[in-house]
């Protein structure tokens, strides 16, 4: 196993080139449709009512990185039509945000690099129980290569992106959310505690989540990611981590104040 610590950066230093943001999925762990369900949502024609788990594709004009591989890891990538990609940041451990990692196999064979996955501590503990086998000294052949980067608080970078993580919480477990320059990205939250929401602050948009209308025992509701945004003055935010509980897309967009929208997968968005 190669596992490197990455040097932090001061957040004055750092400079922040054109970046698009790629949504890769927008829905929650079971995704939307939900296996089995003929609810309104699930059997919507919509392709905007179609998410797959959720995931970001963060590209410079150098640098391509992806914020968590869940199982759908795969598919986004061919739907997507990446051929290179840099590195994978991963939030938490949760298996809808970790369990495509094994897929990394083709862009190793490709590349003929290791891939560099930037976690807490928290989270390689897991990522190393779920997939042992590519972390032996003897590997068998074809295993996914992986080399690993511990993050926690401080800035850091991924090629020419630098990327600041914000802790949040999901109940009792610390997630990492990530701004990268004028765009913050937090999912799987339900508290931001006021330190971490000053680094939100002066962020043109922010994507948070915001799982259902009904409260939820560890992620925001409707009513609370407005809320948050509206408590922060971000000027546009759109809503991800969605299940089908939320409503149709459509239904949904019409009754949101001003300026927040619902993500949905293949939503691009562009920062110069």
């Amino acid at each position: 196993m190669r596992k490197r610590r990455s040097r932090a950066n001061e957040e004055g230093s750092m400079s922040y080139p054109p970046l698009t943001i790629t949504f890769l999925g927008t829905g929650t762990s079971s995704g939307v449709p939900m296996i089995a369900c003929d609810c309104p949502v699930c059997t919507s024609p919509d392709k905007k009512d179609k998410r797959l788990r959720s995931s970001i594709m963060v590209q410079s004009s150098t640098t391509t990185l992806v914020v968590d591989s869940g199982p759908d890891f795969r598919y986004q990538m061919l739907r997507a039509r990446v051929k290179h990609l840099d590195a994978i940041v991963f939030t938490h451990s949760h298996k809808d945000h970790v369990a495509g990692l094994d897929d990394v196999r083709a862009f190793n064979f490709f590349s003929q690099q290791a891939m560099k996955v930037y976690a807490s501590e928290m989270t390689q503990e897991a990522i190393v129980r779920e997939f042992p086998y590519a972390f032996y000294e003897s590997k068998y052949p074809g295993v996914p290569e992986i080399e690993l980067h511990t993050i926690a608080t401080e800035p850091f970078m991924v090629g020419d992106i630098p990327v600041m993580p914000i802790v949040v919480w999901h109940l009792k477990m610390p997630v990492l959310g990530f701004r990268f320059g004028k765009f913050t990205y937090i999912t799987d939250a339900n508290r931001i505690e006021p330190e971490e929401m000053e680094k939100i602050k002066g962020s043109e948009v922010l994507v948070l989540n915001a799982l259902r209308r009904e409260s939820h025992i560890s992620h925001f509701s409707l009513s609370e990611a407005i809320g948050v945004v509206q408590e922060l003055s971000v000027p546009q935010a759109y809503f991800t981590h969605l299940s089908h509980q939320m409503g149709r897309h459509a239904d949904v967009e019409q009754e949101l104040p001003p300026g927040i929208h619902l993500a949905y997968d293949g939503l691009q968005l562009q920062f110069s």
